[in-house]
């Protein structure tokens, strides 16, 4: 039985989904990949008196963190990040300027995530889940108890991320896609970087990435 809230915010531009998550008997909420959204982020945060815990980061493209540094000056929360996509981290201002587009450096990454830490952030449990192939240090953030994970970039609704930026892997990401999400229990509800909420269950059944047709086999 789900006991979390979970506001989603969408940004122009890349049209990424960021997250405000909070458990409504305990203060404190979290922040998932503060993209373009980071200021109405911390608007609501202001209007519904949270104070936020921590700023947990699936990956380090520009788009999941460009939001990162005004969120943390708004806020003072602590920021998450797998130590494998630091480099990219590092290199958001380059990133930003292959778009076009002008960033300023964000700040430090507070804390490593490692593969099988479980955290307790603001009363919300999560299981953190190396999931590389989108980009080296991507991961999986799993709520147990609440039936839902927070996907980013490694799958979406009748698709999955792309392998062809610097440090994906199409064979890896299809390893990471079967070996740390359709490993959950086929009800588990999966919150993407882009797009709408899915399930285990719906893309195990029908996404056309991962479910053998015409006769071929699994990829």
């Amino acid at each position: 039985m789900r006991t979390i809230e979970i506001r989603t915010f969408v940004a122009d531009g890349f049209a990424e989904n960021s997250f405000l998550c909070w458990n409504p008997a305990v203060g404190g909420a979290l922040a998932i990949d503060p993209g373009g959204a980071a200021d109405a982020m911390a608007e609501l945060l202001a209007e519904t008196g949270r104070k936020l815990a921590a700023i947990l980061l699936t990956h380090a493209h520009l788009d999941h963190v460009e939001g990162v540094a005004r969120l943390v000056r708004r806020t003072g929360a602590a920021t998450y990040l797998h130590p494998a996509d630091q480099p990219l981290y590092e290199r958001v201002v380059q990133q930003a300027l292959a778009f076009g587009l002008q960033l300023e450096p964000q700040p430090p990454i507070d804390h490593a995530l490692v593969h099988g830490q479980r955290l307790e952030l603001a009363g919300i449990e999560l299981e953190i889940r190396h999931a590389p192939g989108h980009s080296p240090g991507h991961v999986v953030l799993y709520a147990p108890a609440e039936a839902l994970a927070f996907v980013g970039d490694v799958i979406f609704f009748g698709s999955i991320g792309r392998s062809d930026l610097p440090g994906g892997d199409f064979a890896q990401l299809l390893r990471s896609i079967r070996e740390q999400v359709l490993t959950l229990p086929p009800e588990t509800v999966l919150h993407p970087g882009h797009g709408p909420a899915t399930t285990v269950a719906h893309e195990s059944a029908t996404n056309p990435f991962l479910i053998p047709h015409f006769g071929g086999r699994f990829a």
